[in-house]
């Protein structure tokens, strides 16, 4: 490019390999939010498309020489594809792949089906499994529903059961995946999910953006609920001795505090590096963006015809590698804009205006990313002071 930027290959894969679900979360940005398109995809991924997508991104990791990429099978609920299904995806795409790259596999899950059967295949095929749980039961059970209405705590929290008593656990496990909910008492969230001893919290914001925003936070308003009740947490898991398990948000924030590059596309200025494959093979970017408005992911482009390289060079997706230049004046003038990056590019939907803007979350971000920064810096002051 004329200005020295140049796209970077993606490296994490997201294969949509099922478009349903058994579970009706209400706040589910595939299902419940703007962009209804899951109506129009096949319930699971065609194997002609598994094997169209593998090459494809097996063709993608050689000709820019990655040595390891990661695929997540998602969906709607990736367990309802089967076993076989799961084992031939796998498969495929390690064998694109081939021996010169390395392909790291987590099925993401709301856990219903996590059985002792599939754990067991699991483990066999070298893949990880990331579970989706807010909580106790009350925290769970008042969003994440099965269609009939009733909660799936039970359920889920029988299978963690199963999985942490797993002879394979390390290997298994990713980590728990849970939704905050202002409602829900932060502490008591927090340990109920320590109970399954998770390698790894992802604590996520709900999706929403200015023009239809998340539960509680009204656009505009100074008020900081989100980053009231993250807080709350950090300064349990940060107090923790021993550290009890590793919440993502919070050493991702950390780390790009101290000059460090973010892994996760919720803060910092990384560029994203993650191309989806939806059930039907069509390429798009971040599924998330779905929840802004109908076809915002969407890139023209599928499998069976185009090279992931074309991706790259889609304008959407060169927007969101660009880092600190695709920031606007507001975000540029604020003193965390590096640590921050404007939040997730989803939540910077207003409608007329695109995604040129800063979060919805703007005043929770800020305070949040101010109150690590403070304490980082009251711990190293200490320390300083210490060696002195």
């Amino acid at each position: 490019m004329a200005d020295g930027w140049r796209p970077l290959p993606f490296r994490e894969f997201v294969l949509k390999i099922h478009s349903r679900c058994d579970l009706a979360c209400d706040y589910c940005y595939m299902y419940t939010m703007a962009d209804q398109s899951w109506r129009l995809q096949p319930r699971q991924m065609p194997r002609t498309v598994v094997d169209q997508a593998a090459a494809r991104i097996g063709e993608h990791a050689h000709s820019h020489g990655l040595t390891q990429v990661k695929l997540i099978l998602h969906g709607g609920e990736p367990l309802l594809a089967g076993t076989d299904f799961i084992t031939y995806a796998v498969g495929a795409a390690r064998e694109a792949a081939g021996p010169g790259t390395r392909v790291d596999v987590v099925v993401q899950t709301n856990g219903l089906g996590l059985d002792h059967g599939y754990l067991e295949l699991l483990a066999r095929l070298g893949v990880r499994v990331g579970v989706s749980i807010d909580g106790n039961a009350a925290a769970h059970d008042r969003r994440r529903k099965h269609p009939n209405g009733l909660g799936s705590h039970a359920g889920v929290a029988a299978a963690l059961r199963r999985l942490d008593g797993h002879p394979q656990r390390g290997d298994l496990f990713g980590g728990l995946l849970a939704t905050i909910d202002v409602r829900n008492d932060p502490i008591a969230v927090y340990e109920a999910l320590l109970t399954f001893n998770p390698p790894m919290i992802d604590l996520l914001l709900p999706h929403g953006n200015w023009t239809a925003p998340p539960p509680g936070r009204v656009p505009g308003s100074p008020e900081t609920p989100y980053a009231d009740w993250l807080i709350t947490v950090f300064d349990r898991w940060y107090q923790a001795a021993p550290r009890e398990t590793n919440v993502r948000l919070f050493t991702e924030l950390m780390h790009v505090i101290l000059g460090g590059t973010s892994g996760t596309e919720s803060v910092g200025l990384s560029p994203t590096a993650v191309a989806v494959i939806q059930t039907d093979g069509t390429i798009e970017q971040s599924d998330v963006l779905k929840s802004a408005y109908p076809g915002a992911p969407l890139t023209g482009l599928h499998v069976a015809r185009d090279q992931l390289d074309a991706a790259l060079a889609h304008p959407a997706v060169a927007a969101r590698q660009l880092g600190i230049r695709a920031l606007c004046d507001d975000c540029l003038s604020c003193p965390v804009h590096r640590v921050c990056g404007a939040g997730h590019y989803a939540h910077r939907y207003l409608a007329g205006r695109g995604f040129l803007g800063p979060s919805v979350y703007c005043p929770d971000l800020l305070k949040l990313i101010s109150h690590v920064q403070a304490v980082m810096a009251a711990d190293i002051a200490a320390l300083a002071n210490g060696r002195a």
